[in-house]
């Protein structure tokens, strides 16, 4: 099962270093994202213009219509679709706590402290210990947040195997095609959870 949480920080202003320095995060990027859920490795290129996002799969996603190695992230409109290019549809499904968290702010966080500085992809981030809770049971990440763009680089679990980290991480402007409905296909309502096909 795959579960997209916390990926990047968008469109948001927060606080770093306990109230001191803020950033604005609208950013634009391209990345190579790693994620390790209960042991299984995923590996996607990924695209992030304002609050969307489109992830590129190393392996394709098997779903209830069939293997998608494409999945674009639409919080303006509560969807994230995956790619069946020999059906021509998007698989729709919905955006939810347990699969996505467009902020630095992590669903149900109950507290948040600053570490200190740390270095991920190359790049200069600030490191947080952050407490969540959800459905009653707690959860402690850690936490990297890039000082120049706001984006969350990396995310670690301290309760379970589960992780996230950018290996490669480079701002630059991005098409707004990576992110709309290809030409030409149809959207089809899912409700099945997705797992990684080999």
């Amino acid at each position: 099962m795959i579960a997209l949480v916390g990926i990047v920080a968008l469109n948001t202003t927060f606080c770093l270093a306990e109230g001191h320095d803020t950033v604005s995060a609208e950013a634009e990027f391209a990345g190579t994202l790693l994620k390790q859920v209960d042991g299984k490795k995923y590996q996607a290129q990924v695209f992030a213009k304002g609050d969307r996002l489109r992830l590129e799969y190393k392996y394709a996603i098997r779903t209830e219509l069939g293997f998608s190695a494409i999945e674009i992230i639409r919080p303006d409109i509560g969807e994230r679709w995956y790619v069946l290019p020999q059906q021509k549809q998007l698989l729709v499904l919905p955006i939810t706590d347990d699969t996505l968290s467009m902020r630095v702010a992590l669903a149900g966080e109950t507290s948040r402290t600053a570490v200190g500085d740390a270095v991920v992809a190359g790049r200069a981030a600030l490191l947080f210990d952050v407490q969540v809770e959800r459905q009653g049971v707690p959860e402690r990440f850690y936490e990297w947040v890039d000082v120049e763009t706001g984006v969350v680089l990396k995310l670690v679990s301290q309760d379970r195997h589960w992780s996230f980290e950018y290996e490669r991480f480079r701002v630059s402007p991005q098409s707004n095609r990576y992110f709309e409905e290809p030409p030409g296909y149809r959207k089809r309502p899912g409700g099945m959870n997705q797992e990684r096909g080999e």
